[in-house]
């Protein structure tokens, strides 16, 4: 009798444990985000502070600090080193109790932040960097790739300029992950819609001097040269076709991934009549006009938002919508991407759009053409749309994906 009481009495013992656990889990309302990019190098324009200033806006929309949450946004400059940023990360993780890692530009960095997340159960945001394996054959259940990649790029401008008579190619590519994905995601389209790739070189990453390429790019005599790097490697590139005269010549340059804060600094002159895509655009509707006027008024710059802030802004505001409906933060990476691919996503930047189980977010993508400088009414007037992509259109089919969390 007294051995079935005492039994009894450790069962209860033990329920209410349980019991106690549950809200005390639920009631840890501490939130660590890591804004992870380039600060000061050729991607700082796109991201950089700005990312961080788009982070801190998606804590205060929130209003989880209204409820008693304690949220601190944290930076870190990678360098485009892949060892940097997963050092960073490493640290973030193991002693500054990081919770997830935002932004991310730079393919080779992502990627192996990406695979340190799955290792530490953390969560990577990626805005920032382009190539698809991060939701395809490196996919993992930790990384969620909210913005483009180079899927979206390629069929995006690599199938308008094939379909409207730019029918041969030549690559002018940064060599390292990202490059190497545009370059051979739009050769692929290239060559399913009828086209040719007549050559390619590779350049390396912040270069200063183009002439060389640009020599071998008209040299080839292709219709298209495309541009299968970002930022600073754009915009010089652009420049100096410009000063050979290369776009003078009849030859067409193909951005392959742009943004509002490149032809700002290329201005109208030189940047019109580039045609790219984007998932984002301040001047799109009201309520892309309405964020990004505000945003201006805390960009360090006094920029427009790029396409890679948008998608920090609405990563940690679904991020945090997330957490919120769990009722507490649980400190567990996978569990909260679960969360965040099972409620619906709804932003005033990118609207509704479901997040995959292969964590890629679903949504629409546009083409745009740079327009001429008589075009522009107004400051950061400088896109005109030229077609909208579907959703289903702009991401890789799940069909066709071969990330290892799509069961086929």
């Amino acid at each position: 009798m007294t051995t079935t009481l005492a039994r009894r009495h450790a069962v209860l013992l033990a329920c209410a444990a349980l019991g106690f656990a549950t809200p005390a889990f639920a009631q840890d309302k501490n939130v660590k985000i890591g804004v992870l990019n380039d600060m000061s190098g050729l991607y700082a324009d796109i991201g950089g502070p700005n990312s961080v200033a788009a982070a801190n806006m998606a804590v205060e929309d929130s209003g989880l600090r209204a409820k008693g949450w304690k949220i601190e946004v944290v930076s870190g400059d990678h360098q485009n080193k892949p060892d940097v940023g997963v050092n960073i990360a490493r640290n973030w993780i193991d002693n500054e109790k990081v919770d997830i890692i935002t932004d991310t530009p730079n393919s080779g960095v992502a990627l192996a932040v990406s695979n340190l997340a799955k290792e530490k159960n953390s969560i990577v945001l990626n805005s920032g960097a382009a190539t698809a394996d991060l939701t395809g054959k490196a996919c993992n259940a930790n990384t969620i790739s909210y913005t483009f990649d180079t899927y979206m790029l390629a069929n995006g401008t690599g199938k308008a300029l094939t379909k409207a008579g730019g029918d041969s190619w030549f690559f002018l590519t940064a060599d390292y992950a990202f490059g190497h994905a545009l370059e051979r995601d739009t050769a692929a389209v290239v060559t399913a819609n009828g086209g040719k790739v007549l050559g390619g070189v590779k350049h390396p990453l912040n270069t200063a001097d183009f002439s060389s390429f640009l020599l071998q790019a008209q040299a080839s005599k292709a219709k298209i040269i495309g541009l299968a790097n970002a930022g600073g490697d754009t915009t010089n590139a652009i420049k100096q076709a410009s000063e050979f005269g290369i776009t003078a010549g009849g030859q067409k340059l193909a951005a392959l991934l742009l943004f509002v804060n490149d032809v700002h600094a290329l201005g109208l002159k030189i940047a019109q009549g580039l045609t790219f895509t984007e998932s984002f655009y301040w001047d799109m509707n009201d309520q892309t006009r309405a964020w990004s006027k505000r945003f201006q008024k805390v960009s360090p710059k006094g920029s427009m938002p790029s396409m890679t802030v948008a998608g920090v802004y609405a990563g940690v505001l679904h991020y945090l919508k997330a957490l919120d409906a769990m009722g507490g933060n649980p400190h567990d990476g996978a569990k909260v991407v679960a969360e965040m691919k099972d409620i619906p996503t709804d932003d005033p930047l990118f609207g509704k759009g479901p997040l995959r189980i292969d964590g890629r977010r679903i949504i629409p993508a546009y083409l745009f053409e740079v327009k001429k400088p008589e075009e522009s009414k107004y400051p950061w007037d400088y896109y005109k749309l030229i077609a909208t992509i579907s959703p289903d259109d702009a991401a890789k089919p799940l069909e066709a994906s071969e990330c290892p969390l799509v069961k086929k």
